[in-house]
């Protein structure tokens, strides 16, 4: 492995996963954000408070509804995959 190819596989590594605003693909792997990176990087910053990932979440929720909806105003964005796109996998897999 070359050192600069070394190198870009390293920068792109470490480059946080956030998202491309208006049209919430992620600026690294152009997955839907949040993408699996990003959620586990998020579930890593906010182990220790995970009331506050929810209200981050749909506060970004709330940004993307409206980008998406004004990238396209006719169809829009539906809910529900909005829904669990943000918030459904932040959630406890088991209640204590």
């Amino acid at each position: 492995m070359t050192r600069s190819t070394e190198g870009r596989l390293t920068s792109s590594s470490c480059r946080p996963h956030l998202p491309l605003r208006p049209l919430w693909l992620c600026r690294v792997c152009a997955a839907p954000w949040p993408c699996p990176i990003a959620r586990l990087t998020l579930r890593r910053e906010y182990a220790q408070d995970r009331i506050g990932l929810s209200i981050y979440l749909c506060t970004v929720l709330h940004e993307a509804a409206a980008d998406l909806y004004r990238l396209n105003p006719h169809d829009g964005p539906d809910p529900a995959a909005l829904f669990t796109r943000f918030l459904g996998w932040a959630r406890p897999r088991h209640l204590p």
